[in-house]
């Protein structure tokens, strides 16, 4: 049996591990603003949501678990931010490659298989890390973090403009 995780948690990874030095949103704004839901709609699982009071309350999150999700973030973070950044360095080494008149197949294929190669290796971290946050939560509470990502919205609320999530 394989560990199957949603586009829109890496996305949800990913956006913790770029906006980790930020902290919490401020009180009231989890829906609005850039790329936000608008107000009144349902709040958008951002950045470090272990530490947003409304998830805490909706998952009913201990302190212990807050934690641990915490120290599972800081043990990861600086090799997400590390491979995210090569995987970008990848993908603008290909530009060029492309964008030239008479493209050499054997540089774009090597080329490509570098793209490929930072994508999965940033997946998979991604994947690992989400996979120890799932065990610091319940069954009830993984269910409930993964209606509170879908947003209640067909398709998971990070992953509608590629497969990606946000770039940094």
């Amino acid at each position: 049996m394989s560990l199957r995780i949603p586009g829109f948690l890496f996305a949800v990874a990913l956006t913790a591990v770029s906006a980790g030095a930020q902290g919490p949103p401020p009180p009231g704004n989890h829906g609005g603003g850039p790329g936000g839901r608008g107000p009144g709609g349902p709040a958008r699982i951002e950045g470090k949501w272990w530490t947003n009071p409304s998830v805490i309350r909706a998952l009913g999150l201990t302190a212990d678990q807050q934690r641990g999700i915490e120290d599972v973030f800081q043990q990861n973070r600086v090799k997400l931010i590390d491979l995210s950044a090569a995987l970008e360095k990848e993908e603008a080494t290909i530009e060029p490659l492309l964008a030239a008149e008479h493209p050499q197949d054997a540089a774009v294929l090597a080329q490509i298989d570098r793209v490929a190669d930072a994508r999965a290796a940033l997946e998979k971290a991604n994947a690992r890390m989400l996979y120890r946050f799932r065990t610091l939560l319940s069954a009830d509470q993984w269910k409930q973090f993964q209606a509170l990502s879908a947003g209640g919205e067909s398709g998971p609320p990070h992953d509608r403009g590629g497969s990606r999530g946000p770039r940094h």
